[in-house]
């Protein structure tokens, strides 16, 4: 059988690391050709002598990946991985919706940060600017706008900040894609039964 990643477009898929190793393990695999999605976010440390600006994961112990679930001993071989979140024995594929928006978050510049998740609040839709058409839980903090995104099999949120005037409140009679998730693109892909079943019962999310 051929362990190489190959051109098919396989879903994504959460890989749980050890502490620190989430760049490690991203170069690792993609030296070994897997596409990898580590979003980070900027913030400021201040150290005893000075203040170091620094950039850190979204998603601290977490690094997406796309492979072929039927062969990922290559993955779980790979130095730093733990293990490839899912339910029981069986991994379970990350929304792309969700991906794709949060790989929207990154590729805007805007400023972002990791957020408790969040499930229920005022759900708006973005009409301009780098993020129109994503929607998600709009929050106020230290007096500014914050659109959050979730990632429901992870139970995680990302809030990226935003003007007030790009967004605009959804009725729930409205709302595109109805879930519990804090966001949804507003075409989003038909889901599998299996990601269905996180989505009704994200609770029940476990790593293998």
């Amino acid at each position: 059988m051929n362990l190489a990643p190959t051109a098919v477009s396989y879903p994504w898929f959460a890989l749980q690391t050890r502490c620190r190793y989430e760049s490690f393990v991203a170069k690792q695999l993609a030296h070994k050709g897997y596409e990898i999605l580590l979003p980070l976010y900027e913030c400021r440390r201040r150290w005893s002598d000075r203040i170091k600006e620094l950039e850190l994961p979204l998603f601290p112990g977490y690094v997406f990946c796309r492979f072929n679930p039927l062969v990922r001993l290559p993955i779980l071989m790979t130095p730093g991985v733990i293990q490839v979140v899912g339910i029981g024995r069986s991994p379970v594929p990350v929304d792309d919706a969700e991906i794709a928006a949060i790989q929207t978050a990154v590729q805007s510049g805007l400023p972002r940060q990791p957020w408790p998740f969040l499930q229920i609040g005022q759900r708006v839709r973005v009409e301009c600017g780098p993020l129109c058409g994503l929607e998600g839980i709009l929050v106020d903090f230290k007096g500014r706008h914050r659109l959050v995104l979730s990632m429901t099999l992870l139970q995680r949120s990302v809030a990226v900040e935003v003007d007030g005037a790009w967004v605009i409140s959804i009725p729930q009679q409205h709302r595109a894609y109805a879930g519990p998730a804090s966001f949804r693109h507003a075409n989003p892909p038909i889901r599998k039964t299996t990601e269905e079943a996180i989505t009704k019962n994200p609770g029940t999310a476990l790593t293998i």
